[in-house]
């Protein structure tokens, strides 16, 4: 039985648990925390290497978007949940599989390096040493590695002419945890991400005067969708995917038209040069009133720090003559600080990985790299999909293409995301939510064949063409499926409704989604399209 070592004890670290025992590997994972959940596991204190959000944070997909795939949410929960009820989700997954077992606490990985006999085992050295006592480094012999770490624990700063002068305090949004301390303070946020937009929102209420400083601006999405749907649960399927792919100019219109309904991005100065496809919009339902309150006050791009080490000037020639601190939202650095750069290189944010999973200059594919993707949507049913794919590598299931093949693949997916997207540190590893999915799912040999379905149980396969993309429909069919799954998909609008409805005496399983007019046309027009992509 093959030994897989799991770097991470986060979502993504017991997803990889989950899946090696599935297939009957045995893992291993290292946790240089005391606790599960990563990210999601709320820490006062920003610690070196650890990702941690805000007190505050809510997710930004909901509930059944961001789901395990065979292991739905409590029907009870918020569509959106709050960090502390995800992580009681998370809790609840590593009890119902038992997978806190296979983790040890408190071992921080220090090196990871070939075995002396790679070249002829594929086998990897995993050094640690305790987390809190630093004490002696041991080293022990793996088959294979996943790495679950994220990339959200490295924070990016940016400079600025006169930033060394500045006498306030500054700090990086890695850092930032509550709005406390920040009462009747200037505050300038610089990065118009989804981490940014979250504090000027929260700011706003507390702090004397907030500005948003943005370079380009961006596009800002709601959670609340149409008929107060959650958005992706309502935007995000098959079809729209299939019209995005073919269609891209016909979608950015649509999408700019349906964004400008709620708020004139011109107006508010934040409309960007480019268009909602070619950056990774920003979800924040509170924004523009926080704007039109005068709470928060947008600027363009820094040009610099005043002399005199109080203001700042932007690129319009305004300025502001004192502020009291600057809170950097500039976003995060991939950093393996446990790996030779021989091993994985990255500059400028940039990596090179087939399928954003496998090195392809490796002797063996023994080594993986989960959920080091930037999706608009979830990461775990992703990272749940590479994982299992990669345990099938690892068991000699499935064999990965010729290293020229990898690289080719490789090339065009970094030509593609250049022509597409901004250029920013932020969109090395952008991907299109569905199209991805089922890319992995085709290489795990899961992907749902939509049109048997729609021949053989026309209910299911009409929930999966144009309902919501969500992951249970990678346990129907293909390895490890779930007799679960069917009743997952064809019941996943009541467990949205149950929560917005509980209490009252009506009738779950009833919402219908209303299609625009405009929408059902489009769709009527692409129908043969649609159908000979989704059916390939």
């Amino acid at each position: 039985m093959k030994t897989v070592a799991i770097i991470g004890g986060g979502v993504s670290g017991l997803i990889c648990i989950k899946c090696c025992l599935d297939g009957g590997l045995t893992p291993v994972c290292y946790e240089m925390t005391n606790d599960i959940g990563g990210l999601w596991n709320y820490d006062a204190n920003a610690v070196d290497g650890k990702a941690s959000v805000m007190k505050s944070t809510v997710i930004n997909t909901s509930k059944e978007f961001m789901a395990f795939s065979d292991y739905p949410p409590p029907i009870e929960y918020p569509n959106y949940m709050h960090n502390t009820k995800l992580l009681s989700y998370f809790r609840m997954y590593a009890e119902k599989f038992h997978l806190k077992d296979y983790i040890r606490f408190r071992r921080r990985v220090t090196r990871i390096q070939p075995a002396v006999d790679y070249e002829h085992t594929g086998c990897w050295m995993i050094y640690s040493v305790d987390a809190e006592e630093e004490s002696k480094e041991i080293c022990e012999k793996y088959d294979t590695v996943m790495l679950a770490t994220g990339h959200h624990a490295h924070p990016r700063w940016v400079d600025f002419p006169g930033l060394d002068n500045f006498k306030g305090q500054k700090l990086h949004s890695w850092q930032y945890k509550t709005p406390h301390g920040f009462e009747d303070k200037t505050v300038v946020v610089i990065g118009i991400g989804n981490s940014g937009a979250d504090m000027v929102v929260e700011l706003g209420r507390f702090a004397k005067q907030v500005y948003l400083s943005t370079r380009r601006g961006t596009w800002v999405l709601n959670r609340v969708g149409p008929n107060g749907w959650p958005l992706d649960m309502y935007a995000t399927n098959s079809i729209t995917a299939a019209i995005q792919n073919y269609f891209p100019s016909l979608t950015n219109w649509m999408l700019e038209r349906e964004l400008s309904k709620r708020f004139n991005h011109e107006l508010y100065n934040l409309k960007p040069n480019h268009r909602p496809l070619q950056q990774h919009t920003c979800l924040n339902d509170d924004l523009p009133n926080r704007i039109i309150c005068g709470a928060v006050i947008v600027k363009p791009n820094i040009k610099e720090f005043t002399a005199d080490g109080h203001g700042v000037i932007f690129t319009d020639g305004t300025k502001i003559d004192h502020v009291d601190c600057i809170l950097m939202a500039t976003g995060f650095s991939i950093v393996f600080p446990y790996l030779d750069e021989k091993i994985l290189t990255v500059q400028d944010n940039k990596i090179r990985l087939y399928k954003y999973v496998w090195p392809s200059h490796m002797t063996h594919p023994t080594l993986a790299v989960m959920g080091l993707i930037q999706p608009l949507g979830a990461i775990n049913p992703i990272t749940e999909l590479q994982a299992r794919w990669a345990i099938r590598v690892f068991k000699g299931e499935l064999k990965l293409p010729s290293r020229l093949m990898m690289d080719e693949d490789i090339d065009e997916k970094i030509h593609r995301m250049a022509e597409r997207y901004v250029s920013s540190p932020r969109h090395t590893v952008e991907v299109d939510y569905v199209d991805y999915c089922d890319e992995i799912a085709d290489q795990v040999g899961c992907r749902p064949g939509i049109f048997k379905f729609l021949l053989n149980d026309f209910k299911l396969g009409w929930s999966l063409l144009s309902g919501a993309f969500t992951p249970y429909r990678y346990r129907l069919q293909g390895p490890n499926q779930w007799e679960g799954a069917r009743d997952a998909i064809l019941t996943q609008n009541e467990r949205v409704e149950y929560p917005l409805c509980a209490g009252r005496n009506k009738q779950q399983g009833k919402f219908q989604l209303e299609w625009a007019p405009m929408f059902s046309i489009i769709c009527f027009l692409l129908l043969s399209i649609i159908l000979y992509q989704v059916f390939l």
